[in-house]
């Protein structure tokens, strides 16, 4: 739903909220927010409430002393386990600089610039994801422990089951929020979980993974549990895996979902580094399901990136992110590659052939591979590589 700065204040006095949170994002998409109060929030809308750039991560080099945030009045939504009266509301904020133009490294800006270079190409993509998680015990000092909440296995159900109620309450958490969880269950790792999303918009698809991801630890949190999204948790069992489903269409409503996978298998080595941006992620990578090579499927089994037609729609699955990963720097990665597939009109390559290319096995070759890219270069602002590759 839209909303506008008056609809937003008006909101604010009826409902009885006390505190508004400005929420950003590093460049990992770590989720960071400022507090302000109900006079201040007016402000923030037209000069834009200021923070200190250079300590956040990948802003190092920032040019300037403070970007200001300004809040999207779509993005508003009540914390709904905060109290009832003097209620917490967050919006999501867009990076300003002195001058009032839009920091170019700020990732919901370039995924921003993504969209509009797709909607000039004529072009619509949908996101879709399916995030996994464990849940992990404290110890009586509220310490985390690597003590699974469970050891149920895969669609397992109560009593085996014990993460049942808190997936309930997540899903029907993020549904109070505005979001459209769409199916949850037990994966196949003990104390696994899954909770799926409908496809969205790139933009809603981003901010919806990160109020995911805060409200999963949240809840988890208020069950004495921690919640792990990194890429293996536990070593010798399932990681964690971030599936992203794609769906694109042209202006006239053709299916181009196929071009823009083609896009993207062939830039997959180029970008893993952002979608699986931490050491654990290439441990991940090549066990149990995990996929490790570069090749594609109709099957569903390990492959990098499974495709279906389904009542005439095109569904790409990408396999190899994990939620250590950035969305908004992620979607805009697979818009431009997508692009390109789909401006070439690429083909996919031979189904599971023999001879497909390695993703890389470890961050050091990816980030070699990422720092020495043309297409990179086009997209990811130099701080943000530095960022990525520094170790």
């Amino acid at each position: 739903m839209k909303y506008t700065m008056d609809e937003v204040m008006k909101f604010i006095e009826e409902e009885d909220v006390k505190f508004i949170r400005l929420a950003f994002r590093d460049a990992y998409g770590t989720q960071k927010n400022i507090s302000v109060m109900p006079t201040e929030v007016k402000k923030a809308f037209k000069d834009g409430a200021p923070i200190n750039a250079k300590v956040i991560a990948g802003f190092e080099d920032c040019p300037y002393a403070s970007l200001y945030l300004k809040p999207d009045p779509n993005t508003m939504a009540i914390l709904p386990w905060r109290p009832d009266s003097g209620k917490v509301l967050r919006m999501f904020c867009n990076m300003y600089t002195p001058d009032g133009k839009e920091y170019t490294a700020d990732t919901r800006y370039i995924l921003k610039q993504a969209m509009e270079k797709a909607e000039e190409a004529g072009i619509k993509f949908k996101f879709g994801t399916e995030t996994e998680f464990y849940l992990f015990l404290k110890d009586e000092d509220g310490n985390p422990t690597k003590t699974p909440y469970d050891e149920a296995g895969y669609m397992d159900i109560a009593p085996l089951d014990k993460c049942e109620n808190v997936r309930r309450e997540i899903s029907l958490t993020i549904e109070r929020m505005g979001l459209t969880p769409e199916r949850s269950h037990h994966e196949r790792g003990p104390g696994q979980n899954e909770i799926d999303f409908h496809y969205a918009s790139p933009l809603r698809a981003a901010d919806q993974m990160t109020t995911f991801k805060m409200v999963v630890s949240t809840i988890a949190d208020r069950y004495g549990l921690l919640a792990d999204f990194s890429p293996m948790p536990l070593p010798g069992k399932p990681g964690n895996g971030y599936h992203i489903n794609l769906y694109a269409e042209d202006k006239d409503g053709n299916d181009v979902a196929k071009y823009a996978a083609a896009g993207i298998i062939e830039k997959i080595r180029d970008i893993t580094l952002f979608l699986n941006p931490t050491e654990g992620s290439y441990s991940r990578l090549g066990n149990n399901l995990a996929p490790d090579k570069i090749n594609w499927s109709t099957a569903g089994e390990s492959e990098l990136m499974y495709i279906e037609t389904f009542n005439g729609q095109t569904r790409a699955e990408l396999r190899s992110p994990d939620a250590s990963s950035n969305p908004y720097l992620v979607y805009a990665l697979l818009i431009y590659a997508g692009l390109e597939g789909i401006e070439k009109k690429a083909e996919l390559p031979q189904e599971m052939a023999d001879d497909a290319m390695h993703l890389p096995t470890s961050k050091k070759e990816a980030a070699k591979i990422a720092e020495s890219s043309e297409f990179v270069k086009k997209i990811v602002p130099e701080g943000i590589v530095k960022e990525y590759t520094r170790n």
